[in-house]
């Protein structure tokens, strides 16, 4: 067994495979950038070596710096984890080469499933069944279109390398095939170097369906059951969950087979993934997708109904160990579900948030795991994947692993970052979700009503006693000691014959609320905690302050609120007249697709921000002139002026604004 190994990733999963390596007695050597210079992971382990700048590209994408943290810390052995290099073969072979393990596939595996349209063609020859499409190599634009009737509408289209649904797009009309195919090649460029594309009939009412599989180098191969990975947004999965609920025996016996003939397909070498998709309308049928050379984000819920350490066996099987489990050891008990915690914002498309931890509360207790790379103080930012966290439940049948998620939800919270907990919530008690009738459209079909965040009452109340008791703080701590400045000087004020109230603004989602806050019903229970009196109830929340003590978070039993302080109203002169484009989240910008002056019309595409390895294009809100305020490259914060569209009667280029406009983009 190894010596000592390289963690080649960041966060949870660095921190999932330290506390494995350390129950086998196993040094491991954590990297870092400099954004992660104080993250958990850096001090979990054994050894920590700085890689480079926070730019993935310069430090956990750079086989050269992980090469040298290797040789400069004596690793035996390199855990790619998943993401960053994980399925690089060009990495996978530098080791090979230099006599390092990869605890993962070989090369020519990971070359062979890296590529699906390779990798179609691999199990093609296993009878593994396909989904109708087109999947050749170095197919044009113009080839694609010309094949696309072939295939019949509606259309996913596909890029070759990579996953998690970067570059994917459902196409359901011929005349949006064009627009999709130029957008999938630039994400597919910008996310895995390789914009290839290929296509695929979009099975309607799918479900996703993933076998895990053990293999090693003496041609054993095993499944270890089944995960339902349908409930996703964009393509990128949110709750996960072993078994599925809607395989029968035969079906999982069929389907475990077939994945065991995909890993042999290439002659797998460790944990791998053979990902289905199955129509909801037919259980029984199911198609190959493609298989993921590595760990899984959702492997947990594996494990917690196997019993099986799959960190541990890619250790084992990296060291040449033969597998000591046969498919007759695997037996799947209790049903396990995965959350995954986002740092983003449901109700403004999913976008990415980001900020700095105040807190981390996540629950305790039989049945719950808690997979997280974050810590009170750390920041969050636009440089990696916006998963913070995973939240796994196991209950003896999917019922109570269903009501334990909703409780540990609950009971879950980041102040300081905007996350997708709430959405959780109210995704766990969809009717759909609670019966397991899924399909992965399921959240795509959401409106924004749905995902409109509401309000607690209570929120606000808690919010303007926190803020009521702060500011009467202050007040104390400003006399002069000794000398108190008496009950008129008091912050809430004396009434001889009714209780104290305070008049308190709070904002929440760009509404104003006026709250008026009676002082006796309130008790602080410390730390930030109060419990109210509301409609003639107590509740019991906590409240989390910034730095400055404008933005406030507040958890109730509904959940987790964000308010803030609003700021001194500031005029709007006419030179900001006009309906304006701002960035979604923090980012930077990758294209700009309209030049300044331009006559748009409304949905033209306008400019292009890449966040947490997500394309968004802004497109113009109305029709008429636009009036640039950034360029491409630019880095940008949530909610900046991108560009601002002035009708073209109104348009006057010689306006104060549209010159200042035009100053900024030049610079």
């Amino acid at each position: 067994m190894f010596r000592r190994i390289l963690i080649a990733n960041r966060g949870e999963i660095a921190l999932r495979v330290i506390r494995t390596c350390r129950r086998m007695g196993i040094e491991t050597v954590a990297v870092y950038s400099d954004a992660d210079a104080d993250a958990a992971h850096v001090r979990a382990a054994d050894i920590a070596h700085r890689l480079g700048p926070a730019p993935a590209a310069q430090s956990y994408l750079s086989i050269d710096r992980v090469l040298e943290a290797v040789h400069a810390t004596g690793a035996q052995a390199v855990h790619p984890g998943y993401g960053f290099l994980s399925e690089n073969a060009a990495f996978a072979r530098r080791l090979e080469e230099e006599g390092i393990v990869f605890l993962g596939p070989t090369a020519g595996s990971i070359e062979v499933m890296g590529d699906k349209i390779s990798a179609k063609q691999a199990v093609a020859a296993r009878d593994v069944p396909l989904v109708p499409g087109v999947a050749e190599p170095g197919l044009t634009d113009e080839q694609l279109l010309a094949r696309a009737d072939e295939v019949g509408y509606p259309i996913l289209v596909k890029p070759s390398a990579g996953g998690g649904g970067k570059g994917m797009r459902e196409v359901h009309r011929a005349e949006d095939l064009p627009e999709a195919l130029a957008s999938a090649r630039r994400e597919a460029a910008s996310s895995f170097g390789d914009d290839t594309l290929f296509l695929e009939r979009l099975v309607l009412t799918p479900r996703h369906i993933e076998v895990q599989v053990l293999a090693d180098e003496h041609g054993n191969v095993i499944h270890l059951g089944e995960r339902e990975c349908s409930l996703q947004r964009r393509h990128q999965k949110v709750l996960e969950e072993a078994p599925s609920a809607l395989l029968d025996a035969d079906t999982r016996a069929r389907i475990g087979q077939a994945a065991v003939d995909t890993a042999k397909s290439v002659d797998y070498r460790g944990a791998g993934t053979v990902e289905f998709i199955v129509s909801a309308d037919a259980p029984d049928e199911f198609f190959f997708m493609e298989m993921n050379t590595r760990l899984q984000v959702e492997h947990p819920v594996t494990e917690q109904v196997t019993g099986v350490d799959l960190v541990e066996w890619q250790l084992r099987i990296g060291a040449g160990e033969e597998l000591g489990l046969t498919q007759d050891d695997i037996s799947l008990t209790g049903h396990s579900i995965e959350a995954r915690i986002y740092a983003e914002d449901p109700a403004r498309g999913f976008l990415p948030t980001g900020g700095t931890a105040l807190d981390v509360a996540f629950p305790t207790g039989e049945g719950i795991r808690v997979d997280a790379g974050l810590e009170p103080g750390q920041r969050i930012v636009s440089d990696y994947d916006p998963m913070i966290a995973k939240l796994i439940v196991t209950g003896r049948d999917r019922a109570e692993a269903v009501a334990l998620l909703r409780t540990a939800l609950a009971e879950s919270a980041v102040p300081g970052i905007g996350t997708n907990i709430g959405f959780l919530q109210m995704l766990i008690d969809m009717p759909e979700v609670v019966t397991g009738d899924l399909h992965t459209g399921i959240i795509d079909a959401l409106t924004d009503d749905d995902l409109a965040e509401a309000l607690d009452p209570a929120a606000l109340q808690l919010a303007a006693a926190h803020i009521t008791r702060a500011e009467a703080a202050r007040s104390r701590d400003a006399r002069t000691a000794g000398e108190p400045a008496g009950v008129w000087a008091a912050a809430g004020g004396w009434r001889s014959a009714s209780p104290a109230r305070s008049a308190v603004a709070l904002v929440h989602r760009g509404r104003r609320h006026e709250v008026t806050y009676a002082h006796p019903p309130v008790r602080d229970l410390g730390d930030g905690s109060y419990r109210i009196t509301l409609d003639g109830e107590q509740v019991t929340g906590r409240v989390w302050a910034s730095a400055d003590g404008r933005t406030l978070w507040v958890r109730t039993p509904a959940g987790l609120a964000q308010l803030t302080r609003p700021q001194a109203d500031t005029a709007i002169g006419a030179a900001a007249a006009g309906a304006e484009v701002l960035a979604p989240m923090p980012g930077s910008v990758i294209d700009v697709r309209v030049a300044d002056g331009e006559q748009v019309t409304a949905g033209q595409p306008v400019v292009t921000v890449e966040a947490m390895k997500m394309e968004h294009v802004l497109t113009a809100p109305a029709d008429g002139v636009v009036h640039l305020s950034t360029v491409a490259g630019a880095q940008v914060a949530l909610d900046e002026v991108l560009a601002r569209i002035v009708p073209a009667e109104a348009d006057d280029t010689t306006d104060e604004a549209a010159a200042t406009d035009a100053a900024t983009a030049e610079g």
